[in-house]
């Protein structure tokens, strides 16, 4: 069962950088995080869960326009881990951050669109002064 576990939420000042970590476990049997599409959400009370990255098994990279620039998404095949940097953070970059798989007709495909399925507790990151 594939687990994907969120980490290095923080309160961060208005222009600030943070880098979120997702660590990835549970693969099908001789895959690694590379054999699969990953991607970065948040959701801030009252909107909607808003894609926001994504990292194809090819390496390729997506970025939803509310933070492209600002954002690089990346991956560490040997610790099974994406990673998100965000810089210059905003105060609307405020909401909790959920990575996850995305997948289309059984296909490692970024689209950046939610799953159906459950999500994790996810990292809450604050951008204040």
């Amino acid at each position: 069962q594939l687990q994907l576990v969120e980490s290095g939420g923080d309160l961060v000042q208005p222009g600030g950088s943070l880098r979120l970590s997702c660590a990835g476990s549970g693969f099908r049997t001789g895959y690694t995080v590379q054999f699969y599409a990953v991607a970065w959400f948040r959701q801030a009370p009252g909107k909607e869960r808003e894609g926001l990255s994504c990292i194809s098994t090819t390496g390729g990279t997506n970025y939803a326009d509310s933070v492209k620039g600002r954002v690089t998404i990346s991956r560490d095949n040997a610790k099974n881990t994406v990673y998100m940097q965000m810089n210059n953070l905003k105060q609307e970059d405020t909401a909790v951050h959920y990575c996850a798989e995305n997948m289309t007709a059984g296909q490692p495909i970024c689209t950046m669109r939610p799953h159906s399925k459950e999500w994790g507790q996810g990292n809450q990151v604050t951008v204040a002064s």
